[in-house]
């Protein structure tokens, strides 16, 4: 499939728009209205520290709405005010963001419906508009939109469509895209779209797995089976894994993305030499900047001697995910909560998301005396929930 002259004929259509209907004054005054908060622009003054009572919170130094997000749901809302009688549609939710999603849906702004991972367009109309979100949809989608005649309105983060050009890149190259994501992540899924071979890992130990195989040490049966769902058509790791470029999903964790980068081009320079290189490995920088500085402040976050450590966002959020990893991984007591609602005043509890698992209940989760709370948040999350959720740790804490 040439998905770059597919991706030109819908760009060129005249019903294709990336760009937005308001100024960046208009959409920042609409934003901010809607998603920021004085209470966290004092505290970001302040050191990113707030103090009261027995209470003292230290907030990381990036957190929050990225500039792709805010992009994506400024754009989302000047579309229905364009567009104030259409019907509106979203390829999925704008952004893993509860609060956000469900602004929108009162706004009358739908979600195109699902049946187990197959999305069902038969409701969209032709000439309906139709929002693509933030982490992308496949060009399959796309064309799909482009020859029912829909307004598309393409919020797709820049840094997710320069991981679609690196994989055409590859495609172009006869490289297979080694993928770090999750295979069933929307972000992946319009990663893969653009790819020719692929391949998904979730994790280093896939790529152990994987970097085993192209040495010589596995069985293909066992390979194909494991990575049946992750992999593209008619793929055959003894052809499609002697020449490989490293791609991600932009909110993996930066540290892992880039040690699997490494461990394949080890695994290539020992399999065909220094001189062979460059004609079996590729790699480039698709580490989206937002979120690598996101994860920087929580390394520095979870160094500041915390009692427990609050982490807010959409529970299907990939990059708030992440940042909980990394305060586990610190040993350091953290809650995983999407709105403040999940924080009981009167039962000084929390109802929190433990990384795979269901939702649990934690009693008494402010203990008596002086306490140091830690808060950060994903790239979904506004700065008015963060508020929302300091104010309840103020309130169980008086």
């Amino acid at each position: 499939m040439d998905t770059q002259a597919i991706k030109h004929s819908i760009q060129h259509s005249g019903r294709y728009n990336r760009k937005g209907f308001e100024s960046p004054t208009q959409r920042a005054k609409a934003l901010g209205e809607s998603y920021q908060s004085d209470l966290i622009a004092s505290i970001r003054e302040n050191d990113f520290t707030f103090e009261e009572g027995r209470l003292k919170i230290k907030l990381a130094k990036s957190f929050g709405f990225c500039w792709g997000v805010e992009r994506a749901v400024a754009m989302a809302y000047e579309t229905r005010r364009h567009y104030p009688n259409e019907d509106i549609w979203m390829t999925n939710e704008i952004i893993h963001n509860p609060s956000v999603n469900n602004h929108l849906s009162r706004m009358n702004v739908k979600i195109i419906s699902a049946k187990n991972g197959i999305k069902d367009f038969s409701s969209v109309s032709t000439g309906d508009v139709v929002i693509l979100p933030a982490f992308g949809a496949t060009v399959q989608e796309m064309q799909l939109l482009h020859e029912k005649k829909c307004q598309i309105i393409d919020t797709t983060c820049p840094w997710v469509s320069k991981v679609w050009h690196t994989v055409e890149k590859h495609k172009k190259h006869t490289f297979t895209s080694i993928i770090h994501g999750k295979y069933k992540h929307e972000e992946t899924l319009a990663t893969r779209s653009f790819a020719g071979n692929y391949l998904v890992v979730f994790d280093l130990a896939e790529a152990e797995y994987v970097s085993n195989y192209i040495q010589g040490n596995g069985d293909k049966n066992k390979f194909m089976n494991k990575f049946a769902k992750a992999c593209s058509d008619g793929f055959d790791p003894d052809i499609h894994l002697e020449r490989i470029g490293v791609a991600n999903q932009t909110t993996m964790l930066k540290s892992e993305t880039e040690e699997i980068g490494k461990f394949f081009e080890k695994t290539m320079l020992a399999k065909y030499g220094p001189a062979n290189i460059n004609n079996h490995f590729l790699a480039f920088n698709t580490i989206c900047d937002a979120t690598e500085e996101r994860q920087d402040a929580m390394f520095s976050l979870v160094n500041e001697d915390l009692d427990i450590l609050v982490v807010i966002g959409g529970f299907n959020s990939s990059n708030t995910t992440h940042l909980q990893e990394i305060a586990i991984t610190n040993n350091i007591e953290s809650f995983h909560i999407d709105i403040s609602d999940r924080i009981s005043v009167e039962n000084n509890s929390i109802c929190h998301k433990p990384l795979e698992s269901d939702l649990v209940l934690k009693k008494n989760f402010i203990p008596d005396g002086k306490i140091k709370v830690g808060i950060t948040s994903g790239a979904s999350t506004p700065d008015k929930i963060v508020a929302d959720v300091i104010e309840k740790l103020v309130a169980i804490t008086k």
